[in-house]
């Protein structure tokens, strides 16, 4: 018995010695699920940094520079070639990086050290990210150059700082809670990051749901058996307001589009450029419950196109996006979008303009209502309560070549 422990004991030896590689552990081999497939890393032992508080910027520039030191170039060349390969929008990779973060460090188990990873990650990755601290806070910045709101940011010289992990923290009041910068020079660490979403990731088709979606139009009721991916919703859950440019672009996924817009062009392809467009307004305001962003999430929310499909409710910010999409991919004519003090809508430029219209830069516009109203508004036709009232035109599409 002896002997058979003292064999065992020298077995698990060798396998220790063999672990080990001129003084080093060996890599760790990493994967997890992203949406576009597989994501593979591998973390060499001398990137597994630890950090405990209290919090200082000595705390932080040590973490920096050991992880700074070690071999983390493994996992950015992963990175930066994954983003490449599939042509993700910065904030895509952003949850690339997120998740990737949480690979190596648990969130749950140390909040900061799974901070700094993220922050050392991007910052790596080119762009101008930021650390500053409070008494128990950890905020992490990166340069912005567009016009975002609902997020704290500050300000260096003419350059803009927008918060990534506000959300974690709920609430903070600034003037009570102060955070102070740390200064960690990171040569490489000097682009802007982009909020733009302009293409989405190549989900899996086994990954989506079907939902059915129906409306009637002229008497005739329309079904469709929509696709839509989940992972849709954890994209954007954090997303911030974005200028409406930004907002209105979000395209939707593949599976998703093929499942919905040919169906639609096909539907349309009978009835004059007007009508079509009267189908689509309907579509978008008949097909969908209504529900304003304070009794469905307790705040303000603006929907992707994709997030409003699959959603039970939405408000005339999610429906003044959608339709803006179906009428750009079915018909590219171009709209403005009409920003009153409690409503958005959109206004269509067709072919031929009949009608009241609205005058923009010398063109001429004919308002299609896409959210419920009292009455049911035909195209040209504005809700009574906003007749006469100030409105702003907060994006003019025009299609290229037009």
């Amino acid at each position: 018995m002896k002997y058979f422990l003292t064999k065992i004991s020298l077995q698990l030896l060798m396998i220790f010695l063999l672990s080990i590689s001129n003084g080093r552990l060996m890599a760790k081999n990493l994967s997890f699920e992203f949406y576009t497939g597989t994501f593979n890393f591998v973390l060499d032992p001398g990137s597994e940094v630890s950090f405990s508080d209290p919090l200082s910027s000595d705390a932080i520039q040590e973490f920096y520079n050991k992880l700074n030191q070690s071999n983390y170039q493994s996992v950015l060349n992963s990175l930066l070639t994954y983003k490449e390969k599939y042509q993700l929008n910065d904030w895509i990779y952003y949850q690339l990086i997120r998740k990737t973060a949480q690979e190596i460090s648990p969130k749950l188990e140390n909040y900061h050290r799974y901070t700094l990873y993220k922050w050392f990650l991007l910052a790596k990755s080119g762009y101008d990210a930021r650390i500053s601290i409070g008494d128990k806070l950890m905020i992490f910045y990166v340069r912005n150059d567009e016009n975002i709101n609902d997020i704290p940011f500050f300000k260096i010289g003419n350059y803009k700082y927008v918060c990534l992990n506000y959300h974690d923290y709920g609430k903070i009041d600034f003037e009570k809670e102060k955070v102070y910068p740390v200064q960690v020079n990171i040569g490489e660490a000097n682009a802007s990051f982009s909020y733009k979403v302009t293409r989405m990731p190549n989900f899996k088709p086994e990954t989506y749901d079907e939902k059915e979606i129906r409306f009637n139009y002229r008497s005739k009721s329309y079904h469709f058996q929509v696709k839509l991916n989940p992972e849709v919703e954890n994209i954007f859950k954090n997303y911030p307001g974005v200028d409406f440019e930004s907002y209105f672009n979000i395209p939707l996924s593949h599976e998703t589009y093929q499942s919905l817009i040919p169906i639609l062009k096909k539907n349309t392809s009978g009835m004059s450029q007007k009508m079509g467009v009267d189908y689509l307004m309907r579509f978008t305001r008949y097909a969908f419950l209504y529900q304003d962003d304070e009794n469905n999430f307790g705040k303000e929310k603006r929907l992707s196109p994709e997030q409003t499909l699959f959603s039970k409710y939405s408000d005339c910010d999610d429906r003044a996006a959608l339709f803006f999409y179906l009428v750009k991919e079915i018909y590219n004519l171009p709209m403005i979008a009409l920003l009153y003090p409690t409503h958005i809508s959109m206004a269509v430029q067709f072919d031929q303009t009949q009608g009241k219209s609205i005058i923009y830069k010398g063109q001429k516009y004919l308002v299609c209502e896409p959210t419920p109203q009292d009455k049911d508004l035909r195209i040209g036709q504005i809700a009574s309560n906003l007749e006469g009232m100030n409105y702003e035109v907060v994006y003019q599409y025009h299609p290229e070549g037009r």
